[in-house]
């Protein structure tokens, strides 16, 4: 996994686009984010679905078990009934962000994902939240690390086939926030092009230093 600052949202790059706004940003950032990059896990059509310990990678498959063969389990989407989701024993109430009872909602970009939301788990017949034929299926979650016993959010892209049951239904990618009990944005990855400006803004920064050093 990659470990990236969360000032790499969209405004922060603009702002990384001069040489005082990287070092603003840079200044301000606190929170981080983990993020999986693209994994492609598959979605077993099964009672078992797919286990995953968000935080080492760990899972099920490809033989798609038992969640008892992945030791710290964070999230569980299955079912052979539609697209459900499985709590873990902790933490209490739920794991999953719910746009009412038993819904698990389909978040859009950008949308929290933190200590304000409802969490609970994911009936497999409420559908209709689902976007098919698409990957743009974002859930959130919550989850303890047992590293540190400490509450943690995050999001995870799913696509489907024709339906929420087509075999080779998957989970693209996910992150979650490293600082605990703080607030994730759904879909917010680093992006390539920011990482471009911190080294122009960089090199900026060394070049001017570096000609005041010869003028003194």
């Amino acid at each position: 996994m990659q470990m990236f600052s969360s000032f790499a949202l969209r405004r922060t790059a603009v702002a990384l686009a001069t040489g005082a706004g990287l070092m603003l940003a840079t200044a301000t950032a606190s929170a981080q984010i983990v993020y999986s990059g693209l994994v492609n896990l598959n979605i077993p059509v099964s009672n078992n679905g797919l286990y995953l310990n968000v935080v080492t990678g760990a899972n099920n498959l490809p033989a798609g078990g038992p969640g008892s063969g992945v030791a710290g389990w964070d999230i569980n989407p299955w079912s052979t009934a539609g697209l459900g989701f499985f709590n873990p024993s902790a933490p209490a109430g739920g794991a999953y962000l719910q746009s009412a009872p038993g819904t698990v909602a389909n978040l859009s970009f950008g949308s929290a994902i933190g200590p304000g939301a409802t969490f609970g788990n994911g009936l497999s017949g409420n559908n209709s939240q689902w976007n098919v034929n698409s990957s743009d299926n974002v859930f959130g979650f919550r989850f303890i690390n047992e590293a540190g016993g400490t509450l943690h959010y995050g999001w995870a892209r799913v696509s489907l086939g024709a339906t929420p049951t087509t075999a080779g239904r998957s989970l693209v990618e996910y992150a979650f926030e490293l600082t605990p009990n703080t607030a994730i944005m759904a879909g917010v990855v680093p992006e390539p092009s920011t990482y471009a400006l911190m080294g122009l803004g960089l090199a900026g920064l060394m070049v001017a230093a570096r000609r005041r050093k010869q003028q003194q």
